[in-house]
């Protein structure tokens, strides 16, 4: 009875699955993190010039 309870837990693959899950979850974050970082350059230098050419638009008073 005893051999046959480690053979069981021996054979459980479930928290594999769950590590598998939580290294896929961690690598697609790893990813989405890398892309908006890089991103984030040219989001900022296209916001700025938008702003300036929405100052240059309004002129001043």
């Amino acid at each position: 009875m005893n051999t046959n309870l480690i053979n069981k837990f021996l054979s459980d693959e479930s928290g594999a699955t769950a590590i598998e899950y939580g290294l896929i979850a961690a690598l697609v974050s790893v990813a989405a993190i890398a892309a908006l970082t890089a991103m984030g350059g040219s989001l900022d230098a296209m916001f700025s010039a938008v702003s300036t050419a929405l100052n240059g638009a309004v002129g001043t008073p």
